[in-house]
């Protein structure tokens, strides 16, 4: 039990000093006029909808941070914090043995926003996100829709996509091929708060 809670505790405080980093990197890649703004929470969603089995989960500790002057961000997500799994064996297979998570312990999208939009202008905006999309250790350059609604200085980001296990070297085998779908549906959605550099 104590050793449980020291490794919670030791996650959590590597958690925090990644997302940090990831803040402060982005800090020190944009100039001094910048708007840089950052979530802690956002949550991202994935969906197989084989025809044998449905298999859905979540996290809720999806990290992000968007420079909204230079149009840039940057996404994370630690594989081991989805949930939701039918079984606990369904959620150790998709750690062990598809995510593989003890060797690929981040899920990340790194890029630009395609559209010259003002995000500190009020509004609905739908926007592309081009950027290399890193999934089990393999890079896939992706052009992915957004909604972005800005209002009062806040950003909320929602987004739907599908990922071809195949593009990131994810195989099925060949007893649970009727039970894992070939493209997994992702969505996510993320609340943006201003950073104080």
């Amino acid at each position: 039990m104590i050793n449980t809670m020291k490794k919670s505790a030791y996650l959590f405080m590597f958690l925090t000093v990644l997302f940090h980093a990831l803040v402060t990197l982005a800090l020190a890649q944009t100039g001094p006029g910048n708007i840089l703004l950052s979530s802690a929470d956002g949550i991202i969603s994935i969906k197989s909808d084989a025809p044998l089995e449905l298999i859905e989960a979540s996290s809720n500790q999806m990290k992000g941070v968007i420079d909204i002057t230079g149009r840039s961000f940057s996404f994370s997500v630690n594989n081991r914090t989805f949930k939701g799994f039918n079984s606990k064996l369904q959620q150790e297979h998709f750690y062990e043995n598809y995510i593989e998570a003890g060797k690929y312990p981040q899920s990340t999208f790194k890029g630009k926003i395609i559209e010259q939009v003002d995000l500190s202008i009020d509004g609905n905006y739908q926007v592309r996100a081009k950027g290399l999309l890193n999934i089990h250790g393999i890079d896939q350059e992706r052009i992915i829709k957004a909604d972005i609604k800005v209002k009062g200085g806040l950003i909320t980001v929602t987004s739907s996509f599908t990922v071809p296990l195949t593009d990131h070297n994810i195989t099925i085998p060949k007893i649970v091929y009727q039970k894992i779908a070939e493209e997994v549906m992702v969505s996510v959605s993320a609340g943006f708060t201003k950073v104080n550099k």
